[in-house]
């Protein structure tokens, strides 16, 4: 079984507009123990078989990341002739910023990469990355990740340690319609050398450019940040993507486990999990 973690933005600045659809950002990327389950197994049949399962699985469409991925790697014959039986528990929620979809796609990568010896040069893994979703390219590897205001990935293998309590309305927020009401753009404020001193004081400094766009589409959302900065022993609040879910960190598994409490008896309808960075 493949565990495909959720990815988190605990930043993200828009930087400008590189086309009409597409907009330059700068975020700062980790992630936490939810996951979605990936069951592979080669199959003796002429076409793959790709089926989601699970309490998010309702919705998804018969195209999606994982079917992306397997037809673009059948077109470049990178799987040999193979099939595969691919069965997709979904436990992370859709339009939910915390890119499940891509992650189901970059860890089949992984995956392929590691069992199948599929040798694959780095810019190649990038450009068929891309090909998939935008996000897949951060979930290559399982480390705190940069992505500079010129595009270029860095990552480390240092910690973050933050409990996230994870709360999800019951609407999703469309990416789309987030972005298009972009109207003013952020100069960027994380550098190469974030890393050599990250903390979560220099974490906190940061924030997310989609999140006061997102409140103003959206108003419960900006009820429910607002009721979460109020909980106790609190260090920040900050939506995740283009939202709908907005994650209260904390430094111990008591504060979060509260502050869950607290959360669940308020927003009785709403989801709300307990996770942690790794």
């Amino acid at each position: 079984m493949i565990k495909s973690y959720a990815k988190i933005n605990l930043s993200l600045n828009v930087l400008g507009r590189i086309n009409s659809n597409l907009h330059k950002i700068e975020t700062l990327v980790s992630f936490i123990d939810l996951n979605d389950e990936i069951n592979i197994k080669k199959i003796n049949k002429k076409n793959h078989k790709i089926y989601f399962y699970g309490k998010f699985a309702k919705g998804i469409p018969s195209k999606n990341t994982v079917s992306k991925l397997i037809n673009l790697m059948d077109k470049d014959n990178l799987l040999k002739g193979k099939k595969y039986l691919i069965k997709i528990k979904k436990n992370i929620p859709q339009k939910a910023g915390l890119g499940g979809g891509s992650m189901n796609a970059a860890s089949l990568i992984r995956y392929f990469l590691s069992k199948n010896n599929l040798i694959i040069k780095r810019n190649k893994l990038i450009k068929l990355s891309k090909k998939i979703g935008f996000d897949v390219n951060f979930g290559l590897k399982l480390n705190n990740t940069i992505l500079l205001k010129n595009q270029s990935i860095l990552r480390t293998k240092k910690k973050i340690g933050l409990y996230c309590v994870l709360v999800k309305p019951r609407f999703g927020c469309s990416t789309k319609l987030i972005y298009k009401k972009v109207k003013t753009f952020s100069k960027p404020v994380l550098k190469k050398n974030f890393f050599q001193n990250i903390n979560l004081k220099n974490i906190k400094r940061l924030n997310n450019d989609l999140e006061e766009i997102a409140k103003k589409a959206y108003p419960q959302l900006e009820k429910l940040i607002n009721f979460m900065k109020n909980l106790r022993h609190l260090e920040f609040v900050r939506m995740t993507g283009s939202g709908s879910t907005v994650i209260a960190y904390f430094k111990t598994r008591n504060a979060s486990e509260n502050a869950t409490k607290v959360i669940k008896k308020k927003y009785k309808k709403y989801w709300c999990i307990l996770s942690k960075t790794i």
